[in-house]
């Protein structure tokens, strides 16, 4: 399917509403500044073919939107400017782009503004599932590229999949060579891994916390990944799939009795504060575990396993994490 670039289907009141809309988060926004790949005259024409289609980038982009973190984190890593990005959830090592006059507020991850991503002029956006039933409306303003990243079962390809997209936007962006070095070193970073839980014996559990509840994620299920690309051996057969695991008791966590405990602290995230303390989840269950006597039991970095979760630097991230556990 070719996206063909037209504004013609926006009515004029759309056109007035971002402009207004644009207006009021900065009277003077400033523009960021152009991406220094191959000139217009010699650009190759990319084609990707993603989950929604086929989308061909006729001219190097200029004006680049994000609507996923993992999408700002991707670009990041490549040098190319961001002209706008959803600002409510944004990960620790993304924090510089919180208050850049440069970079528009697109509104939020799960629900965008699109008069905004319009009045932004984007000739690129760059979405993931989470914006996917836009993506008629956003190929209408300019290119679209979906991210075929599977939030809610990440068991097969997930690691793949990140390399993959870093290889596709170092072609889009001419940055082929720089995409292809951080590639290997994600690949490094993943043997690292792969290296030190091939021959442990220790079984994990990966678990969410939300507001003193628990949820349960297997093999099957959003950190699938964890276990299939990591090569960290799950406590639990059970196959918790989906996108925010499968609820649990602590009797559950107690039985399953797992070596090395992962917590999630989606409260954290959500309500922007700080993680759970481990001793606040010291139910007398959960200290039966054996996760816990060997202080096994690792709040991980929620930005970095909720927000994003398949970037370069979220992978890096929850790859310490997971070694974290294995060192005791």
């Amino acid at each position: 399917m070719m996206i063909h670039h037209t504004y013609r289907l926006w009515p004029l009141a759309l056109l007035l509403g971002a402009a207004v809309a644009l207006q009021g988060c900065n009277d003077k926004p400033a523009q960021p500044p152009r991406v220094a790949t191959a000139t217009q005259t010699s650009y190759a024409p990319v084609t990707v073919q993603h989950q929604l289609g086929t989308t061909v980038i006729e001219r190097a982009p200029q004006r680049v939107v994000a609507l996923d973190m993992n999408e700002v984190d991707f670009l990041d890593q490549l040098g190319i400017p961001v002209a706008g990005m959803p600002k409510d959830f944004i990960p620790h090592f993304l924090a510089r782009y919180r208050d850049a006059p440069s970079v528009v507020d697109l509104g939020s991850i799960v629900q965008p503004n699109l008069e905004r991503v319009y009045a932004a002029r984007p000739d690129l956006i760059l979405i993931t599932s989470l914006q996917a039933n836009h993506y008629q409306a956003l190929s209408e303003m300019a290119a679209t590229v979906h991210f075929d990243v599977d939030y809610r079962d990440s068991e097969t390809r997930h690691i793949e999949v990140i390399r993959q997209h870093l290889l596709t936007l170092g072609q889009i962006f001419g940055k082929s060579v720089l995409a292809e070095q951080k590639a290997r070193a994600l690949d490094a970073r993943v043997e690292q891994a792969r290296g030190i839980t091939r021959e442990r014996p220790e079984r994990a559990l990966v678990v969410l916390h939300n507001n003193g509840a628990f949820s349960s994620f297997g093999v099957q299920s959003r950190y699938g990944f964890i276990f299939t690309g990591l090569g960290v051996k799950p406590a639990s057969p059970t196959a918790e799939a989906g996108l925010h695991g499968q609820p649990v008791s602590s009797e559950f966590i107690q039985q399953a009795n797992p070596d090395i405990i992962y917590v999630v602290d989606r409260t954290a995230v959500m309500e922007h504060r700080p993680a759970v303390a481990i001793e606040s989840m010291g139910n007398p269950l959960l200290r039966q575990t054996n996760a816990w006597k060997n202080g096994r039991v690792i709040v991980v970095d929620a930005q970095a396993w909720y927000v994003t979760g398949a970037s370069p630097s979220a992978l890096k991230q929850i790859i310490d994490d997971v070694i974290k556990g294995y060192q005791g």
